[in-house]
């Protein structure tokens, strides 16, 4: 890591988790020790005062976690430049929404993107696109750290001469801690006169920047807050706050650091009705005071992520990715606090199908580019697509002109490799079976179930 250049504090922080991991530390968490978190403030109810609203966004930084390569879906360069309607990318649509949130409420929201060593070349290419966008001498992105993959059966970094490049890895979402503090942007964004960070993924074009939720924020007081939703049958998986139940303090808990006997419990919506959004604000003062009393190291839970060093090539070595969640900080900050905002504002693309959703008519660009739910729908529909959707390549070959119309669609289940033509409909609950070959939907069917 030192001959590669990687900052000092990053190093610290892989030897820590490397010991963790070396002790035979899973980062599992027992459901015996942990109480629900039950009940919060919902973000619909605030009665949040407009210029109090207006005067905490002013002071808000947005941060936007840009490091994926979207490998699981075929792809090599940041997953924010995927198309999400005709021409206009995530990275597009976040751009407009913070310019128009700048121009209508007269506050400056810096944008930063926390880019990997693979993403920044791409980002930083389209973001020449949109010359006023820095403010204040801000840098519109600093690096996420790298790290080592390491040989899952002696834990040694592995070797990969066919492209060195896999070697590496990111450390997960948590190293933004690591990478504010080694890159100095704490320090800086204080001398500039923020207060606060908000921070969310950008594959998640429900995160945007909200004035309620800053003047909320604002005004609680909290060092650290998170925006959890209620559960539904689609969120089984994914990170869920809880409490410990030795101090009451509040703890994050991955799917990762789930006993599988307690498995059932945890994805228990009666028992645990909340999951985390990963969208985080943050007190600036709190986050520069811990960080320079650790020195960068905050000592998160590890998620040990087993892969093969080629991502592409199942046959290639096994490896271990040490990672933290950014969300595990929340037990690092006493005072911690949590807000259930409504699903408005958890929009991920985690495959082909929910970008098929995102691209329909089943949602909707306001006027202030916020994406949200056609107006006849109060939940989005359930896609299921084949194997053969997978990779956004083939995806995009078998939507030729481009999604169907899904804003009557219930759920939509696909067996097979089926092409389909322009100006599809479907309606209701439709599958479409395997019958061995490939298929085609002509243009202009309606398929209604």
């Amino acid at each position: 890591m030192e001959r590669a250049g990687v900052d000092a504090t990053a190093i610290a922080v892989f030897a820590y988790s490397y010991q963790q991991l070396a002790a035979g530390e899973t980062g599992l968490l027992s459901e015996h020790d942990l109480d629900p978190v039950d009940e919060l403030p919902r973000l619909v109810e605030l009665e949040v005062n407009t210029a109090q609203a207006r005067a905490a966004l002013a002071a808000t930084v947005v941060v936007k976690l840009n490091g994926g390569l979207g490998t699981s879906m075929g792809m090599d360069k940041a997953k924010s430049l995927l198309d999400v309607r005709p021409g206009r990318s995530f990275l597009d649509i976040i751009v407009e929404q913070v310019l128009m949130l700048r121009s209508r409420l007269e506050v400056p929201l810096p944008l930063i993107f926390m880019n990997s060593f693979r993403t920044s070349a791409d980002t930083m290419t389209a973001l020449a696109g949109y010359p006023d966008l820095a403010v204040n001498g801000l840098p519109l992105e600093f690096l996420q750290n790298r790290e080592p993959k390491l040989r899952s059966d002696d834990l040694t970094p592995v070797s990969w001469p066919v492209d060195p490049d896999l070697e590496w890895c990111p450390p997960g979402h948590g190293d933004i801690y690591t990478a504010l503090y080694s890159t100095g942007l704490v320090s800086r964004l204080l001398d500039k006169g923020f207060r606060y960070l908000f921070v969310s993924n950008s594959d998640n074009l429900g995160a945007r920047p909200d004035p309620r939720l800053a003047g909320w924020f604002a005004g609680s007081g909290a060092p650290y807050a998170a925006e959890l939703c209620r559960k539904t049958d689609a969120d089984r998986k994914g990170g869920q706050l809880v409490r410990r139940r030795t101090d009451g303090q509040l703890i994050q808990r991955e799917t990762a650091q789930t006993h599988p006997e307690d498995m059932e419990t945890a994805l228990d919506a009666a028992r645990h009705p909340f999951f985390h959004t990963n969208n985080l604000w943050m007190d600036l003062r709190a986050l520069d005071e811990t960080l320079r009393r650790t020195n960068g190291v905050l000592g998160l839970p590890i998620i040990r992520n087993v892969k093969t060093v080629d991502p592409a090539d199942a046959a290639s070595p096994e490896v271990i990715q040490i990672e933290t969640a950014m969300g595990a900080a929340v037990g690092v900050f006493p005072g911690a606090a949590a807000i259930e905002v409504d699903r408005g504002r958890f929009l991920p693309v985690k495959g082909t199908g929910d970008l098929l959703v995102l691209r329909s008519d089943a949602y909707r660009l306001t006027k202030e580019h916020e994406v949200r739910l056609a107006d006849t729908r109060t939940a989005a529909p359930s896609v299921d697509l084949h194997s053969a959707y997978k990779l956004v390549g083939a995806f995009d070959g078998y939507f030729p002109h481009g999604a169907p119309s899904l804003v009557d669609c219930d759920r939509l289940t696909v067996r097979g490799p089926w092409t389909f033509g322009r100006d599809v409909v479907i309606q209701g609950s439709v599958t479409l079976p395997a019958d061995g070959t490939p298929g085609a939907v002509p243009d202009g069917t309606l398929l209604r179930g």
